[in-house]
């Protein structure tokens, strides 16, 4: 595991952020539209087993307004 990012697929970055409130609104293609009952959204891209990128991790955490240590288990 990187120290910039965890090497989360797209899944399991949907289960984990389901445990802080985020529900998936809806699926476009491959792309989870999730939305917080405060307002808060992001969308997360599902392809397979692939890990979520570096920049694109840091812009869900920037969305969510969550820290990396809060979706760690």
């Amino acid at each position: 595991m990187s120290p910039l990012a965890p090497r989360l697929s797209g899944r399991e970055l949907i289960k984990r952020l389901s445990q802080h409130g985020f529900l998936v609104a809806r699926i476009r293609g491959s792309y989870h539209y999730l939305k917080h009952s405060d307002g808060r959204s992001t969308v997360v891209p599902v392809h397979g087993n692939e890990p979520i990128g570096v920049g694109l991790f840091s812009k869900i955490l920037r969305d969510t307004e969550l820290s990396k240590v809060e979706l760690l288990p």
